[in-house]
C-alpha cells in the first residue's frame, strides 16, 4: 500500500472541495492511503512537495488547485510556474499527478474539478499512481 500526499492551493473553497472529492476516491479505491497538506497558492505546490519530499514519508504526490485568469499578467506567471516547478520535480524522479486547474472561467473550473464530469482531481491522482508504478518499474 502507498502512501499519497495530496497538496492542495485552497484558493478557491468550493472548487478545491470536488478536486479532494475525486482525488481521494480514486487513492482509496486504489487501495492506498493519503494525507492533505493545504498551502496559500499555487506557487507553493511544487516546494511544498520538495520539503515533504525530504520526509521520505510518501510514495506519490498529487498537486491541486484553480487558477482563474484574471486581468492581469499574475495568471500567466502563476499557471507557467506552477506547472514548470512540478515537471522539475518530476524529471528528478517524483511520482507527481499535476491536477492544478489553470481556467478562463468559474463555469470551467466547474466542470473540470467536480468527479461526476471531468474528475480532474481523480485524473491526477490516477496519474500520480500511475508515474508511481512507473518510477517501481525502472528505478530500482
Amino acid at each position: 500500500m502507498a502512501h499519497v500526499l495530496i497538496v492542495e492551493a485552497r484558493f478557491y473553497e468550493h472548487l478545491n472541495d470536488l478536486l479532494l472529492a475525486g482525488a481521494r476516491a480514486a487513492i482509496e479505491a486504489a487501495g492506498h492511503s493519503h494525507e492533505t497538506l493545504t498551502v496559500p497558492g499555487a506557487l507553493e505546490v511544487p516546494g511544498a512537495i520538495a520539503l515533504a519530499d525530504e520526509s521520505g514519508d510518501y510514495d506519490a504526490f498529487v498537486a491541486l488547485g484553480v487558477v482563474i485568469r484574471g486581468q492581469t499578467y499574475h495568471f500567466e506567471i502563476v499557471c507557467n510556474e506552477s506547472a514548470r516547478g512540478i515537471m522539475d520535480l518530476t524529471l528528478s524522479g517524483l511520482a507527481i499527478g499535476n491536477g492544478i486547474l489553470t481556467v478562463e472561467n468559474e463555469a470551467q473550473a466547474l466542470a473540470r474539478a467536480d468527479k461526476d464530469q471531468l474528475d480532474k482531481g481523480g485524473g491526477a491522482a490516477a496519474a500520480a499512481l500511475a508515474m508511481m508504478d512507473l518510477r517501481a518499474r525502472f528505478v530500482s
